[in-house]
């Protein structure tokens, strides 16, 4: 090796050290080489379109998606004896997206720049071209079309430096989305930024944005607000701060701000909220066990698989076969109000789980209870309900023919009724005709 070559080798490897970072380019000066991975620049609006060739479930055999980043071009190099003098670097050139087929004409094209550039350092004048240059190179119109497959193809026309990253039968859409992510959180962890809920200037990796609408708050403001919701129980309100906007943050962010137990909870709680839009899932009524079932609409009873319960579906009771179902007065109104009060969508997820009948069956009764309770009282022995038209206060059930008051309703004696109102020690002492009285007073 020539005192001359040598010291261009040296010159470059160290030129090139000063310009770019160590994830671009690292020298290894014992082997006389060294790895350069180009991140090629792409437009502003650039997307892709993954054809793939050997995947036949995808519609048309196209997918097309925007992305800010491809992943890097990674030229291996080692310097011969004779370089730059005579002999152009030996390398190889890898790539993820782009196909052996196309690496093998990249690599022509690097063989060209050598040649015009013959006798002279050369490793710069690459990268500029890879950077640069490379889909103007290849002729790419946008969207750009990223081959996944390698049907059709000769191999001895292709280079043997061309080397594909990935194995052609392995789907890559994955791979591009994940590192285009990856690269625009590094960018945004390097920027700084202003947090919309404190108004403090903060770096990038302190923050965190929505995905839809790319509003940025710093991590501790998020922090909080979603403890907060989490805790309420609200895990569908873990929304962008902002303002009637309705950007959701995603569960790998909240698992990122959140502490474990915390996001258990976030995660049940959404599973739950899940399962409850389902037709077809109820709930174990019993309060040790609570597991999701799967039931049939046409079938009336529910058996929990974790304790093998049997339940009824419609009002969670043991399972009572063709019986109607038995529910408490305060069941009827609490039910009775949620249909009546929510939305279209609500009452028909509630036809779907309960019926439409069962549900007008319901909605009888709360109206017959609601109108029980204003214009009747029940006995005190019995529990009958009793209307009063007219008359005095001395009632006498239907039921079990007990004499009652209708005031105070306590039970009368059975051969003195009356007295209960003759009485001055009663509380409704001379009473018997209170309601015809006060009419009797208006009258007057």
């Amino acid at each position: 090796m020539s005192s001359e070559d040598l010291e261009a080798q040296k010159d470059e490897l160290l030129a090139l050290a000063s310009i770019y970072d160590d994830e671009e380019f690292r020298s290894d000066e014992g082997a006389h080489g060294g790895e350069i991975r180009v991140l090629v620049d792409l437009p502003e609006d650039f997307r892709i379109i993954v054809r793939d060739k050997n995947n036949e479930t995808v519609e048309n055999g196209q997918l097309e998606y925007k992305v800010s980043f491809l992943p890097p071009l990674i030229l291996n190099f080692e310097f011969p004896d004779d370089y730059p003098s005579a002999s152009p670097p030996r390398y190889s050139l890898s790539c993820k997206w782009l196909t052996r087929l196309q690496l093998t004409a990249v690599c022509k094209h690097l063989d060209e720049l050598w040649n015009e550039n013959n006798g002279s350092v050369v490793l710069f004048t690459w990268m500029q071209f890879l950077k640069e240059d490379l889909l103007k190179f290849l002729n790419c119109e946008l969207p750009f079309e990223i081959i996944n497959g390698t049907k059709g193809v000769k191999k001895e026309t292709l280079d043997n430096r061309a080397i594909q990253e990935v194995d052609p039968r392995i789907y890559l859409l994955p791979i591009l989305l994940d590192f285009d992510q990856a690269q625009q959180q590094k960018l945004f962890d390097s920027k700084t930024y202003i947090c919309g809920v404190c108004f403090t200037e903060k770096i990038g990796s302190a923050c965190l944005y929505f995905k839809e609408c790319k509003h940025v708050y710093c991590k501790a403001c998020l922090t909080d607000y979603f403890r907060i919701q989490i805790t309420d129980g609200n895990v569908h309100f873990l929304n962008c701060p902002e303002p009637e906007c309705t950007s959701s943050a995603t569960p790998a962010q909240v698992k990122e701000l959140v502490e474990e137990d915390l996001f258990a909870r976030y995660d049940r709680l959404l599973l739950q909220s899940s399962l409850d839009l389902m037709a077809d899932i109820v709930y174990c009524p019993r309060k040790m066990c609570e597991t999701a079932v799967m039931v049939e609409t046409s079938n009336a009873m529910g058996i929990c698989p974790r304790c093998q319960y049997p339940f009824c579906i419609s009002c969670k009771k043991t399972y009572h076969g063709v019986s109607p179902c038995r529910r408490t007065k305060e069941e009827i109104l609490e039910f009775c109000s949620r249909y009546l009060e929510g939305s279209e969508e609500k009452k028909k997820l509630l036809e779907q789980t309960y019926g439409k009948r069962e549900i007008e069956k319901a909605l009888e009764e709360s109206c017959s209870e609601e109108w029980l309770t204003k214009n009747s009282k029940p006995c005190p022995r019995c529990n009958t309900n009793i209307q009063k038209v007219d008359g005095c206060n001395k009632m006498t059930c239907i039921g079990c023919r007990n004499y009652f008051c209708w005031v105070c309703l306590g039970c009368l004696n059975k051969y003195r009724p009356y007295s209960h109102f003759e009485d001055a020690s009663s509380p409704c002492f001379n009473q018997l005709f209170e309601i015809l009285n006060e009419d009797n007073d208006d009258e007057d």
